[in-house]
């Protein structure tokens, strides 16, 4: 894969040299339809096997706030919380039945929906609901364990069905966090992994499986597959081989490179959500300097990018938002840095940078990633930058990288896991814990500020439009793509549906035919 990637960056960048153009690519295949249970169909439940590339975090505990995007796609299907949302891209009542917001949009009161089990077989009360979001929101020890949930001045019960969430501001996307997991009162999640969702846990094997089975008490619609496998397949080729085989019944995260092996099986594409990028980190001494970062934007050139590492499927990014957030997106950043190696140069000049030599660490589970930086690497040797790729396994990456920001450059992929903007851009305020590319503006602190200041949709909206412009303007990162990702499913496997905007594998709808 490899050898074949760079054999491509090469001849592209040679035919470009020539001729002063890029060079074509051929058709992509074109993947077929999911079967959907037609008529003659009957849909059974049994067991399904699905391939995952990493392993689950050691913790399970849903308001982790740094728990991994792999890890929250599967939790999604263990926990809710008061509100969650379809595959519609709607905020939908889950655990609460209703809501309402005041005026100030500093207070939401929220009504429990009667009869909601945990898997533990105990029916959820308003005291299960406080504990949950108290201990979410840092209220006991100061310490937000979801930082979405910092704004939280009080959480009440004043009867059996309410629940009152104050906020210490307004807070015009409140709601959106309410995916916050309500687990049973005293519940220790690394101890008993107990949710409502439609599935419950039943156990793992580190490196190997885990292990769901449908929860039948389950107060919605319930899943239709009795028991799921979630088997780890960290080498990209394995997992192909694992379905070409049968020993997977699918998988998902797929790239277009991959699905050419995978001739017969049901394949499907939709949006990564995700926003893939070089991030840059901004304390590693050449960052520092914006020039820098700046070059490095007209260096590369994103559409090469997704022509050659994800064969021509994705949506091009000019900065840190989710296109399915439409109303968000801000197009002409698209165009702020158009390929130009000579200006490239001219930058690292005016910065004073003779040589600018850096690590890019990828994870290597991750081929859509791994892809990727060889081809920026190819185009940085084009203007006189060297890159070297460094490959790690995923949790050396989580913790290198992600939490000790122990690195210089990574392609990685980030989530979000509300239908909030904040969700998308939260993470570059400069004190933010999640800031790992330690990105510092004040203007950009100030202007985020505002936006969740306001109650107003209009100015809210344009705030955060603003905050991605800066985002691009100061050149945080070298932003990519959200790329395509692709399902692949065995002929009798059908169900599987994308979320737009959110990284979320739903296997409540899987199911397979007889």
């Amino acid at each position: 894969m490899k050898k074949r990637i760079l054999s491509l960056v090469l001849a592209v960048l040679m035919t470009a040299a020539l001729c002063g153009c890029g060079g074509g690519k051929s058709e992509p295949a074109q993947p077929t339809a999911t079967p959907e249970g037609s008529a003659g169909e009957k849909l059974t439940g049994g067991e399904i096997t699905v391939g995952i590339a990493a392993d689950l975090d050691t913790s399970l505990d849903p308001h982790a706030s740094s728990s991994s995007a792999g890890t929250r796609e599967v939790l999604f299907n263990i926990f809710e919380g008061l509100m969650k949302p379809d595959a519609n891209g709607n905020l939908i009542p889950a655990i609460a039945e209703d809501y309402t917001v005041n005026e100030a949009a500093d207070a939401y009161t929220y009504t429990l929906r009667q009869g909601v089990r945990f898997h533990n077989g105990k029916t959820v009360t308003v005291g299960d609901v406080v504990y949950s979001l108290t201990r979410a929101a840092g209220l006991e020890t100061g310490e937000p364990l979801m930082t979405e949930l910092k704004g939280v001045a009080s959480v009440e019960a004043p009867d059996d069905r309410t629940i009152v969430v104050r906020l210490k501001a307004p807070d015009a996307e409140f709601n959106a966090y309410m995916y916050a997991a309500v687990i049973p009162e005293g519940n220790d999640p690394a101890a008993e992994v107990v949710g409502t969702g439609p599935f419950r846990f039943v156990s793992r094997a580190p490196q190997e499986n885990v292990v769901l089975e449908k929860f039948a008490d389950y107060w919605g619609e319930g899943a239709i597959a009795d028991k799921v496998t979630l088997k780890v397949i960290p080498d990209p080729q394995t997992l192909v081989l694992s379905l070409r085989s049968g020993a997977v019944d699918m998988t998902n995260h797929l790239t277009g490179s991959q699905i050419a092996d995978l001739e017969g099986l049901t394949l499907i594409e939709g949006g990564s959500n995700i926003i893939q990028a070089l991030y840059l980190n901004n304390d590693f001494e050449p960052f520092r300097d914006v020039r820098v970062r700046q070059a490095l934007c007209y260096a590369i050139d994103r559409q090469a990018v997704i022509d050659l590492a994800s064969e021509g499927h994705g949506t091009p990014l000019g900065s840190s938002m989710i296109p399915a957030i439409e109303k968000y997106n801000v197009p002409e950043l698209l165009e702020l840095y158009k390929p130009d190696p000579e200006k490239a140069k001219a930058l690292l000049k005016e910065a004073g940078v003779e040589k600018l030599r850096f690590s890019i660490t990828v994870p290597s589970s991750y081929p859509m990633h791994v892809d990727a930086a060889q081809v920026i690497v190819e185009q940085l040797r084009a203007v006189g930058i060297e890159a070297e790729i460094k490959l790690v396994e995923w949790a050396a990456w989580y913790d290198e990288v992600y939490k000790g920001r122990k690195f210089e450059a990574t392609v990685v992929g980030m989530d979000t896991h509300s239908l909030a903007a904040s969700g998308c851009l939260a993470r570059f305020q400069s004190e933010n814990g999640k800031n790992f590319i330690n990105f510092s503006d004040a203007e950009y602190d100030e202007t985020y500020a505002k936006a969740m200041a306001t109650v107003d949709e209009a100015e809210q909206t344009e705030l955060f439009k603003r905050c991605e412009t800066i985002l691009a303007e100061k050149a945080a990162n070298v932003y990519l793509q959200d790329p395509s990702s692709f399902a692949a499913m065995q002929t009798n496997i059908g169900g599987f549906r994308f979320y737009p905007a959110l990284y979320v594998m739903d296997l409540a709808t899987v199911y397979r035919m007889s």
